[in-house]
C-alpha cells in the first residue's frame, strides 16, 4: 500500500496540492448554495404560510424560490470563480513573460524572497538556483503569488456545485411546509430548517477546520431570525389584506 504523504507532511493539515483548489472551490460553493436554499426557499415558504393556508400559493411561491435561487447561484458563482480564474490565468502570463524576458532579475527576486522568510543570503540562492532549475514558474508562482499554475479554479465546479446544492437544499423546508397537516405546517417547517442549518453549519465548519459548535450556532440563530420575520411579515399582510 502506497503513501502519497510527503516526508514530515501531516495527512490532516491542507497542504496545497494538486488538484485541492478545484476540491476546495466545489466543496465550498456546495456547502453555500445549499445553506442559501435552505434559508431562501424557507424563508419565502414560511412568509406565504404566514399570510395563507392554502396549498397552492406556497407551492408556487416554493417552486419560484427554488429554480429561481438555483439560477441566481449559479450565475453568482460563475460571475465570481470566473474573475479569478482570469486573474489567475493573467497572473501565471505575467510570470512567464517575466521570466523569458527577464531570467536573472527574477532569480534575484527569488533568491531575496526566500532570504525575507529567514535563510541566510547563501542558502536563499542555492535554493532559489536549484528551485529554478527544476521549475521556475511553478516556484514564482508558489513563493509570489500562491498559485499552482494546474490547480487553477474551475468555474464550471463552482457552477454545477452552487446549484444543484441550493435546489437541494431548498427541496428540504418546500417539503417540510407541504407534506405535513395544515397546522402542522409552519412548526415542522422550522424544526427541520434550524436541524438542517446545523448540519451544513457543522459541515462548513469541518471543511473550514473551525469551531463547530460556533458555526453551527451561527447558522441556526440566523435562520430563525429569517423565519421569525419572515412569517411575522406575511402573517401582518394576511391579516392588513383580510381587513
Amino acid at each position: 500500500m502506497t503513501d502519497d504523504t510527503a516526508p514530515n507532511q501531516h495527512p490532516d493539515e491542507p497542504h496545497r496540492s494538486g488538484g485541492v483548489a478545484q476540491r476546495l472551490n466545489w466543496l465550498r460553493a456546495g456547502v453555500l448554495g445549499a445553506n442559501d436554499g435552505i434559508v431562501s426557499v424557507a424563508a419565502i415558504v414560511v412568509g406565504v404560510a404566514g399570510a395563507t393556508t392554502a396549498s397552492a400559493p406556497i407551492l408556487t411561491a416554493g417552486i419560484a424560490a427554488l429554480v429561481g435561487g438555483a439560477i441566481s447561484m449559479a450565475l453568482g458563482e460563475y460571475v465570481s470563480v470566473s474573475g479569478q480564474r482570469d486573474s489567475e490565468r493573467a497572473l501565471i502570463a505575467k510570470e512567464t513573460r517575466e521570466l523569458l524576458e527577464t531570467p536573472h532579475e527574477e532569480l534575484l527576486e527569488l533568491a531575496g524572497m526566500y532570504q525575507a522568510k529567514g535563510l541566510s543570503a547563501e542558502t536563499a540562492m542555492q535554493v532559489a538556483n536549484e528551485l529554478t532549475e527544476h521549475d521556475a514558474l511553478a516556484a514564482h508562482l508558489s513563493v509570489e503569488l500562491n498559485i499552482d499554475q494546474n490547480d487553477v479554479v474551475s468555474p464550471w465546479h463552482a457552477t454545477f456545485a452552487s446549484a444543484v446544492a441550493f435546489f437541494v437544499g431548498g427541496i428540504v423546508p418546500l417539503a417540510a411546509i407541504l407534506l405535513p397537516p395544515e397546522s402542522w405546517r409552519v412548526p415542522v417547517t422550522f424544526i427541520t430548517v434550524l436541524v438542517a442549518l446545523a448540519g451544513t453549519g457543522l459541515l462548513s465548519a469541518q471543511l473550514g477546520g473551525s469551531n463547530r459548535v460556533r458555526a453551527a450556532i451561527r447558522l441556526v440563530i440566523g435562520g430563525a431570525i429569517a423565519l421569525a420575520v419572515t412569517f411575522s411579515i406575511g402573517a401582518l399582510l394576511g391579516t392588513t389584506v383580510g381587513l
